[in-house]
């Protein structure tokens, strides 16, 4: 933003909610010379026609409240899904960016009659409401540190959490980019220096971490989208890549043919109503929990691998509820 324009906007502010202004408040409250705010006045009659009058009652005031500064354009329908935008993002991601989103809306509406501005909320207010389902604890500091390595790709130090083995490690990672997958789970992409490939950890699982002074350069076979499109939900696997083949039973093959779970799916219709999906993944425990999901309306045909994992699964819950005194 340049210097006028950021000048306009205070002057703007003063005018509608500060008490009497005259060119030498105006003046120390933006810290220039009395002849540089008078030359601003001026640009804002002259350029914007802003209704912009002074007397020694009201100092220099608009006479039409509702005259808005035409420096940033929107409409109420632009405005209104700017707030909607701005609802969503703060329901996934917390209160990383509820400061900001908040200031930035804020500001945005300015440029509307007030009472716009409270319809287009009261509307945001009541009539949608956006639900992430589970709330992560994500460390606003080091969300933002990630953003700044993964911008000037600086390697960064980090004490990671892994949840499947209960134990803290230290890692060097390589930031490629972030990932908000579901809208609720964090991650961050990247080349794990212990590890030697490319791994994903949960932002939220991050317990501590350091911008480091050394830079890195990102591997030039590494394409984020392909990389996003071979994977199945948040498992990457450490294998090769393995062709699954469940079947779904009639009731619950509506809830699978009406969403595209995979880029590699493909979905076969049977005459009774079931259906059997194919897809090529790199890893089975995500596929195993997804399965899991749907109990006796879904069975896994291959590999024998994730046949195997359902089964010592169902297995081990089974055993769950066979425990002498549980109802």
């Amino acid at each position: 933003m340049s210097r006028v324009l950021e000048r306009l906007l205070q002057i703007d502010q003063l005018l509608r909610t500060a008490p009497r202004q005259t060119a030498v408040t105006i003046a120390e409250a933006l810290e220039v010379s009395e002849r540089t705010v008078r030359n601003d006045l001026a640009f804002l009659r002259d350029r914007f026609s802003a209704p912009l009058k002074f007397n020694r009652q009201k100092g220099f005031h608009y006479t039409d409240p509702d005259w808005r500064l035409p420096s940033i354009s929107l409409s109420q329908g632009e405005l209104f899904a700017l707030t909607l935008g701005a609802r969503m993002l703060q329901a996934y991601s917390g209160s990383t960016y509820t400061k900001e989103l908040r200031s930035a809306i804020e500001r945005l509406s300015e440029r509307l009659p007030e009472q716009t501005w409270i319809d287009l909320q009261r509307i945001a207010d009541e009539r949608i409401v956006f639900r992430n389902g589970v709330e992560n604890y994500l460390n606003p500091e080091i969300w933002n540190q990630l953003l700044e390595a993964c911008r000037t790709s600086h390697q960064v130090r980090m004490c990671y959490f892994t949840a499947s083995r209960n134990a803290k490690s230290e890692r060097v990672l390589d930031p490629y980019l972030l990932h908000i997958y579901r809208g609720t789970n964090p991650y961050v992409i990247g080349f794990c220096q212990q590890r030697q490939a490319i791994r994903w950890f949960r932002v939220d699982r991050i317990q501590s971490l350091e911008i480091l002074k050394t830079k890195f350069m990102r591997d030039r076979t590494f394409n984020a989208q392909e990389h996003l499109d071979r994977i199945f939900q948040a498992e990457v696997g450490e294998g090769k890549p393995v062709e699954v083949v469940i079947w779904f039973d009639p009731p619950t093959a509506p809830y699978i043919w009406e969403r595209r779970w995979h880029s590699t799916q493909e979905i076969e219709q049977h005459p009774d109503g079931a259906v059997t999906l194919r897809m090529t993944v790199g890893g089975l425990n995500e596929i195993k929990r997804w399965v899991l999901g749907y109990g006796k309306g879904a069975r896994v045909k291959s590999p024998p691998e994730l046949v195997q994992l359902v089964r010592d699964e169902v297995e081990g819950m089974s055993n769950n509820y066979n425990i002498s005194g549980v109802i």
